[in-house]
Parts: C-alpha cells; structure tokens; sequence
C-alpha cells in the first residue's frame, strides 16, 4: 500500500506536534525573565502602596528593556514576547507568585506600612526589586 505525498506529511506534522512539547521551552520556563518580571511587578505594587517609597522609572525601563532582549537573544520573536507578557493566565500566575513573596516577607498590598517596611529593606539590601526604587 503506498502513502500519498499529503498522507506523509499530515503524518510528519501530527508527529511534530506531538513531540514538539517534550522539546520546547516557552518563555514561562525562562526562570531569569520571569524573576526579573516579577521583580518589577513587586517594586510596582510597592511604589504604589507607600507615599514614602517611588520608582526609579528610567531603571525600570532599562531593566524591562534589557528582560526582552534577553528574550529575543533566546529566539523568542517580539510577538511571542508581547504575547507572553500580556497573557491573563501568565500574570495571573505572576500575581499569585508576588503574593507569596510578599506575605513570606510580613508585607500585604493591605497594609500600606508593611509595604514601606518591604520598601526599604528592599532599597537597603540593593535587591533586584531595590535598585528599581527609590526612597523620598
């Protein structure tokens, strides 16, 4: 019995498909990206939440800028990027993420001074979240 040219490639494409997830590694898994992202995501709740406390925005900027190329030096396409980065259930994950950090350090997005408290002791320890902000 011979395959037709359409049978083998649908055969190669449902192949592909099915071993692709063993090999790939989506942005999700960039254990560094997702650490930087969630440190600017935590140093914005704090500016936020603390009158004391604001952003070092050209830092932020940079660092974000610098988080994408990273990407993109890994392969991912500016698409895929902003895909990722806009996701709902990508930052849903992010929040949930950045609420553990912040209850493990005795801070709630509740309890303004708790977020000042994390702040500064962020600030002091030039923490990745840290060096994005600055005391007033």
């Amino acid at each position: 019995m011979r395959m037709t040219s359409k049978v083998i490639t649908s055969v190669f494409a449902a192949s592909l498909a099915l071993c692709t997830p063993a090999f790939a590694k989506g942005l999700q898994d960039e254990v560094e990206i997702n650490n930087g992202l969630l440190a600017v995501g935590i140093a914005d709740e704090i500016r936020n939440r603390c009158d004391s406390i604001s952003a070092r925005t050209f830092t932020a900027i940079g660092f974000l800028n610098s988080l994408k190329s990273d990407a993109r030096a890994k392969g991912y396409s500016n698409d895929e990027i902003n895909r990722y980065t806009k996701s709902k259930t990508e930052k849903a994950k992010m929040r949930k993420r950045g609420e553990a950090y912040l209850a493990q350090n005795g801070a709630s997005t509740s309890d303004p001074a708790s977020m000042c408290r994390l702040g500064r002791a962020e600030i002091k320890k030039r923490s990745q979240i840290g060096v994005l902000l600055r005391a007033k």
